[in-house]
C-alpha cells in the first residue's frame, strides 16, 4: 500500500456495493477507510481523508446530516471533496446537496471510470489550492521575518512601531520561547501571568488551554530549530464566561536561528476587542463581496460560524456557503489558513496606511 496515496473515506451501508467500491479504489492506488453508516464515518474523520464518498440514504445518520456536521464542525476538512453516491437523481435532491456543500454527485449504478475521473479532478483542484495557500502562508512568514534583521540589530523601536499597526495582538518569541517583542494589541490582553515557562501566558485561560498553548509553542520551537515550518490555530477557553481567544502560532524558520532573533510568532485575537479590519479594502484585496468581507472580518475576530449566522440574521448554511467562497477566493483549504491570510492582508493594509 502506498502510504502517500490519497485517503478515501467510503461511507456506504450496502455491504456488497461498498466492497466493490473499495476494491476498485484500492486497485487504482488509493488508500481506503470504510464506514457502514454516518456515525461510523464521523469516527473515521480523525484520519483526515482526502476525499469523502458518501451514500445519502444511510441508517442512523444519513448523508445530508453527515455533510452538515463535516462542513459545520470540522473546519480542517472544509475543502475536502465530498461526493454523494446516490440512487436519487431528482433535481431537488441534487440542489439540496449542493446547498449543503456537496462537491459532486455520482448516480448508482456507479460508473467506475467516471468515479475515478471525478476523484482525480477533485484532488487536482485541492492540490492547486494547497499550493496557493502555502505561498500565502510563506508571504505571512516573510512579512514577520523581515523584522529579523532589525531585531538582531536591536532596532526594537522600529520593529515594534510596525507591529503596533496591526489590529491583531502579536508576540515574537526567541528560540527559548521567551518574548522578544509584544505589540500594543497583545499588551491589552493582560500578558502578565506566566504559568508557562515557554510563553507569556494569558490571564484566566483554562488548564486545558494552557496545555494546548504550551504544546503548540513547543512544536513551533522544534520546527524552527529544524528550519522547518509549523502552524497551529487554537481556540483557548477562558474562565469567567469570557469569549474564547483565537491564537495563530507559526514557526519563523529562515536560515540558522540565533539567540536574539524571532523563532515563533503568536497572533492573538480577542472577540471582545473588535479587530478593526477595513472591510472595503479587504474586499478589494481579495475580491470579496461585501457579505464575504463581513464574514471574513468576524472569522478573524475569532467568532464561530454559528455566532456569525446569529449576528447577521442568516442561517448557518448561508454562512457555510460564503465560507466556501472565501476559501476559493483565497485559495486556502482550512479555516486556520484563511484567518492567517486575512491577518496577513490586514498587516499589509495597516502598514500601507
Amino acid at each position: 500500500m502506498n502510504e502517500r496515496a490519497p485517503l478515501v473515506l467510503c461511507a456506504e451501508d450496502h455491504e456488497e456495493l461498498r466492497r466493490d467500491l473499495c476494491d476498485e479504489l484500492r486497485e487504482a492506488g488509493y488508500r481506503v477507510v470504510e464506514a457502514s453508516n454516518g456515525f461510523d464515518a464521523l469516527a473515521h474523520l480523525k484520519a483526515m481523508p482526502d476525499v469523502i464518498l458518501c451514500d445519502i440514504t444511510m441508517p442512523r445518520l444519513n448523508g445530508y446530516n453527515l455533510l452538515k456536521q463535516v462542513r459545520n464542525e470540522f473546519p480542517e476538512l472544509a475543502d475536502t471533496p465530498f461526493i454523494f453516491l446516490t440512487a436519487l437523481s431528482d433535481r431537488f435532491d441534487i440542489i439540496e446537496g449542493k446547498r449543503l456543500g456537496a462537491d459532486d454527485y455520482l448516480v448508482k449504478p456507479i460508473d467506475y471510470d467516471l468515479l475515478l475521473a471525478t476523484l482525480e479532478a477533485r484532488l487536482r483542484q485541492v492540490s492547486r489550492m494547497r499550493a496557493k495557500s502555502t505561498r500565502e502562508l510563506d508571504h505571512l512568514r516573510q512579512g514577520i521575518n523581515h523584522l529579523r534583521s532589525e531585531i538582531s540589530e536591536h532596532a526594537f523601536a522600529a520593529a515594534k512601531s510596525a507591529l503596533d499597526l496591526m489590529a491583531a495582538g502579536v508576540v515574537l518569541l526567541d528560540n527559548r520561547g521567551q518574548p522578544l517583542l509584544t505589540n500594543r494589541a497583545a499588551l491589552r490582553l493582560n500578558l502578565d501571568k506566566p504559568p508557562l515557562s515557554s510563553i507569556p501566558s494569558l490571564e484566566g485561560i483554562s488548564d486545558t488551554s494552557s496545555q494546548q498553548l504550551h504544546q503548540a509553542v513547543r512544536r513551533s520551537l522544534v520546527a524552527n530549530r529544524l528550519s522547518a515550518e509549523s502552524t497551529d490555530c487554537l481556540r483557548l477557553s477562558r474562565l469567567g464566561g469570557r469569549s474564547d481567544l483565537m491564537l495563530f502560532i507559526c514557526s519563523l524558520a529562515n536560515g540558522a536561528p540565533t539567540a536574539d532573533s524571532p523563532a515563533v510568532a503568536v497572533m492573538l485575537i480577542d472577540p471582545n476587542q473588535r479587530v478593526q479590519l477595513p472591510e472595503p479594502l479587504l474586499a478589494e484585496l481579495f475580491g470579496f463581496t461585501p457579505t464575504e468581507a463581513t464574514i471574513a472580518t468576524h472569522l478573524a475576530e475569532g467568532q464561530r460560524k454559528e455566532d456569525i449566522a446569529e449576528l447577521l440574521g442568516v442561517s448557518a448554511t448561508t454562512v457555510a456557503f460564503h465560507l466556501r467562497n472565501l476559501f476559493q477566493k483565497t485559495d486556502t483549504r482550512r479555516q486556520a489558513e484563511l484567518i492567517a491570510v486575512i491577518l496577513a492582508g490586514s498587516m499589509s493594509l495597516s502598514i500601507q496606511s
